[in-house]
């Protein structure tokens, strides 16, 4: 969880909503189902930046553009990048 205020996804609305499915929406399609949580917990990357609509867009709309089909890595590619990188930074994530 969170240390800081954060807005639930199911909980949003307004601008904060639009921009969260405008973001969503430039994921491939096999990144529509989130990842299973952490057990016992809420936490979320996303929601941790909710307080700063557009700033949450920008930066994970920046996921969304290198995660194009386009481009030549397959997702057990960016699978294997995101856990070397996460290791590396002893991120839980």
């Amino acid at each position: 969880m969170a240390w800081i205020k954060t807005i639930p996804l199911a909980e949003a609305e307004g601008r904060l909503l639009e921009l969260l499915m405008r973001q969503r929406g430039l994921y491939p399609e096999e990144y529509a189902t989130p990842a299973p949580k952490a057990s016992g917990t809420d936490e979320s990357i996303v929601e941790s930046h909710t307080l700063i609509p557009e700033a949450m867009y920008h930066a994970f709309s920046t996921f969304g553009a290198l995660l194009s089909p386009d481009l030549p890595l397959e997702r057990r590619q960016h699978e294997m990048i995101a856990t070397l990188v996460s290791e590396t930074n002893s991120c839980h994530y």
